[in-house]
């Protein structure tokens, strides 16, 4: 595994260690749902994230006699994995937020109740830049799934300190609203990770302006006349071409070989494209 990559995951799982153990203590004390809420959220952070370490590890191996083209689809896994567990968090959070307003318990705020979702926003703002710049560096869906799902808990914990400053002046209800608020977000951040990352594990093709960088790619190539055919789709969070060229006919089939070569160089060469697979068309 990438240095890089694998200190971002192990960030990732003692930092939402750290912050669980925070919200459930602060959340106990309190009875605050919206706290406990939060508490959840970090316990399914820990779980995604050992789930991303996993995975990154797995897709960064070699490419082997029966994965001749790596383990890449192994990353998107896990961003599934994240999507998933945020479906089945949200929900539980929304049954928990409508039997606190059925029974109408008041919760006991105090200044570290208050304190805690503060720290998370730091805390989790920092992360998320870093799993953002990182995601980028090494073209990792799990890394910015794992981002997006860093900020999401940024405004959960905004919707968290909106709830309990709510309680803590006298108005109970605003804490169970806030778990309410948290979990429609995160079924909501969990469809659009799950969408996105299904798309990576179907073969999905890349959007049309990638498709038009392949192209503009291979014309530069000299001694390339046209191009007849061009597809491309994802392995995992990787994309595979497939391009049809034209030469003149006239020329070896050193010479043509050798465009070809080149074309494969300068396709690969577009960020994203791991594999380009090129045939030569003579006119």
């Amino acid at each position: 595994m990438n240095p890089i990559a694998f200190r971002a995951t192990v960030i990732n799982i003692a930092g939402n260690t750290a912050l669980f153990t925070l919200k459930i203590v602060a959340g106990v004390l309190s009875g605050s749902i919206a706290l406990i809420s939060e508490a959840i959220n970090s316990l399914n952070d820990i779980a995604a994230a050992v789930a991303t370490f996993i995975c990154v590890k797995i897709s960064n191996k070699e490419a082997d006699e029966g994965h001749p083209f790596g383990h890449s689809r192994a990353e998107p896994i896990a961003g599934l994995i994240i999507a998933v567990l945020a479906g089945i968090l949200g929900f539980e959070v929304i049954r928990a937020s409508v039997e606190r307003l059925l029974s109408k318990t008041t919760p006991e705020i105090t200044v570290f109740s208050l304190a805690v979702p503060v720290v998370t926003m730091a805390a989790k703002s920092s992360m998320a830049w870093h799993f953002k710049r990182v995601g980028r560096m090494f073209n990792s869906p799990a890394l910015s799934a794992t981002a997006k799902d860093s900020m999401m808990d940024v405004l959960i914990a905004v919707a968290a300190l909106v709830g309990i400053s709510g309680a803590y002046m006298g108005y109970d209800y605003f804490d169970p609203l806030a778990g309410l608020v948290i979990s429609l977000w995160i079924i909501y951040t969990g469809y659009s990770i799950g969408l996105e990352n299904i798309a990576y594990l179907i073969g999905e093709a890349p959007p049309p302006k990638l498709m038009e960088e392949i192209k503009a790619a291979a014309l530069a190539v000299k001694d390339v006349r046209a191009i007849n055919t061009v597809r491309a789709h994802f392995v995992g969070n990787f994309i595979h071409v497939e391009i049809h060229v034209e030469v003149d006919k006239n020329l070896s089939t050193y010479d043509s070989h050798a465009i070809g070569k080149e074309v494969e160089r300068r396709v690969e060469g577009v960020d994203s494209i791991e594999k380009t697979f090129v045939h030569i068309d003579p006119v």
